[in-house]
């Protein structure tokens, strides 16, 4: 998310946040956060038209990932960043649970496909055996209509 639209829902200016984000630049490194180049400033305005307004800005503004969108929420002092920063905390350990929860779902059916695994191999196995094509018995009579030319 561009600085910007993360100074909206933090509840500061854009300025206090990159001021706020200088002086604590230790806890933004590259994967955190990135500058983003003219050629790409253009393009965020060409498709985004709520950020009309930064084409008449002088300086690039800040990208930030997830990550570096909830150190900001650390780092900015408002009500709104310090509900944010417990929201985030709370989504990150329901998610925990519910990634643990499809732990415990994959090995329980990994121990029924090894445990049936057997019993589905016979399954499959008598079925091809049912579909293999028999050799028709020559001393049979035929049965059904005759064509022309057999007897």
């Amino acid at each position: 998310m561009l600085d910007s639209d993360l100074a909206e829902i933090f509840g500061v200016t854009t300025s206090r946040l990159n001021e706020q984000v200088k002086r604590n630049k230790k806890r933004f490194p590259k994967d955190f956060m990135l500058q983003l180049t003219n050629g790409e400033k253009l393009e965020v305005i060409a498709i985004c038209d709520h950020l009309e307004k930064l084409k008449y800005s002088n300086t690039n503004p800040y990208a930030f990932t997830e990550h570096g969108t909830i150190m900001l929420a650390n780092v900015l002092n408002t009500d709104t960043a310090i509900q944010t920063s417990v929201l985030i905390v709370r989504a990150f350990v329901k998610l925990r649970e519910i990634l643990s929860t499809h732990k415990d779902l994959e090995r329980k059916i990994h121990e029924l496909e090894s445990k049936y695994d057997k019993q589905f191999k016979m399954i499959f196995k008598a079925i091809r055996e049912l579909m293999q094509e028999e050799e028709p018995d020559k001393n049979r009579p035929k049965i059904g209509y005759k064509t022309g030319g057999e007897d």
